[in-house]
């Protein structure tokens, strides 16, 4: 069990760190509540459970090619920042009004879910970090033991998902119009910023 918690452990680890869902979360947590923003990382989770599929069929030197990664990173440009433009646009739009209005659920879920599945960096992680986890662990126990400890990694997700949607739901009961309007400005231009990375990324593989 001592093992099982430290791959929990782990799962909250990598989801911990700021990065494009977590702030999409936070943006979305804010506007439409819990449900919502929990969404956005559900649609995440679903991502990285097709990556960790990729990683058991070995589908790692397909995504080697320049062509392909040229694609990912250009594909993960255009989304980033077309929704970080998204929510620059509406910061100025949220008030207690806009905060009861209900928006599209599955808006939501495809939001988080084409924001990881067009990351590279969650593909990088997936195919390297998980896939050194899979291999020594694939090493030492049976499959029964990886499956478990594969799902022991995404309750760690999952985890870190109600976590940040619970902290975005709960702070827009108590910040006025103005400082919402901030976070969601901010949150915007993290994500053109990480669009923006991966833009140059993108430039860089074409020229």
């Amino acid at each position: 069990m001592g093992i099982f918690f430290g791959y929990i452990f782990l799962g909250l680890s990598l989801a911990a760190p700021i990065g494009p869902v977590n702030a999409a979360q936070l943006d979305k947590g804010i506007k439409s509540g819990f449900f919502h923003a929990w969404l956005v990382g559900l649609g995440a989770m679903t991502a990285d459970a097709i990556y960790m599929l990729a990683v058991y069929l070995g589908i790692v030197h397909f995504l080697e090619i320049p062509f392909v990664k040229t694609f990912l990173w250009s594909f993960g440009f255009f989304v980033l920042v077309y929704t970080g433009i998204e929510s620059l646009l509406n910061a100025g739009k949220i008030n207690f009004e806009t905060r009861k209005q209900k928006e599209s659920k599955s808006r939501s879920f495809f939001s988080g879910f084409l924001m990881s599945i067009s990351n590279p960096l969650t593909i990088l992680f997936w195919l390297g970090i998980f896939g050194s986890i899979l291999a020594k662990t694939a090493a030492e126990h049976d499959a029964a033991h990886v499956a478990m400890y594969s799902g022991a990694i995404f309750i760690g997700l999952l985890l870190w998902d109600v976590t940040m949607a619970t902290i975005a739901s709960s702070c827009r009961r108590f910040l006025s119009a103005k400082i919402l309007a901030l976070i969601s400005i901010l949150s915007g231009l993290s994500l053109i910023g990480f669009g923006i990375y991966f833009g140059i990324q993108a430039f860089k593989l074409l020229f």
